[in-house]
């Protein structure tokens, strides 16, 4: 159920932090910034682990973070947390004419069409496809919601089978470079890859940032397992063979499987 109360009493929470402690009075955009970002990978984190609890808590914290730029924006009279909201709504409305209008649809792939082609007849809105993608985006993120965008106007392959031919081809080259030691040109044949994969991921309905963070906190739960049990036999993982290290690692993912 619904309640505004909760919201309004937010609102006066936020009314007198800003007055009264010193710390939130002094806060401003640019302060607040470098904290929204780790917040949001907190957000993150707790969706990743699928922990509801953690979800709810880190939800409310980004929730903050809105209510105190829009305080601050209120306090230079530049907007408020009500211009907020209802500028959400009216691009919610706008952007779902098959919902709040007269516009057919059958499927989800034409109401993401719609999207991008809305956006950019929008007064505020982006004025190119790709103009909405931040340039301060992890660039593996900013791959994918490039090459997204491109699809949504068009601008993809016929056949998702046929993305790994670019692939393949990209390989090559960038093993090329590589075994030629430029790594002015390896480092760009290393970046065409890298694209390429991120399409093949997108193409195959994967989300690539989500598949490699998988794989960052499976070699993490290894790595742990493998100077812990090198601890237990009071040697130093610098010290040990190769083998040795591989050994343990086996066991890791035996334990895991």
């Amino acid at each position: 159920m619904r309640n505004t109360d909760s919201f309004a009493r937010l609102l006066d929470i936020m009314d007198k932090l800003r007055e009264k402690c010193p710390w939130d009075h002094e806060q401003t955009v640019d302060t607040l910034r470098p904290l929204t970002i780790e917040e949001t990978y907190e957000l993150s984190d707790a969706i990743l682990n699928h922990n509801m609890n953690d979800i709810c808590k880190e939800l409310g914290d980004m929730l903050l973070h809105i209510v105190f730029y829009a305080k601050i924006g209120e306090e230079q009279q530049s907007f408020t947390i009500d211009d907020v909201i209802h500028k959400l709504c009216n691009k919610l409305i706008y952007r779902h004419p098959h919902v709040f209008g007269n516009t057919a649809v059958k499927h989800a792939e034409e109401v993401i069409q719609n999207w991008e082609q809305l956006k950019t007849k929008e007064k505020d809105g982006n004025k190119t496809v790709l103009s909405g993608v931040p340039e301060g985006m992890p660039s593996l993120v900013k791959a994918y919601r490039m090459q997204d965008k491109a699809r949504a106007v068009g601008f993809d392959w016929e056949e998702r089978t046929q993305v790994w031919d670019k692939v393949s081809e990209e390989l090559l080259e960038l093993r090329a470079e590589f075994e030629q030691g430029d790594n002015d040109k390896a480092e760009q044949e290393l970046g065409d890859f890298l694209f390429s994969v991120v399409n093949a991921a997108r193409l195959y309905g994967l989300n690539p940032d989500t598949a490699l963070e998988r794989t960052n906190r499976k070699f993490r739960k290894r790595f742990a397992y493998l100077e812990a049990q090198t601890l237990q036999k009071g040697r130093q993982l610098k010290d040990m063979t190769l083998d040795e290290m591989n050994e343990i690692w086996e066991q890791a993912k035996l334990i895991e499987n």
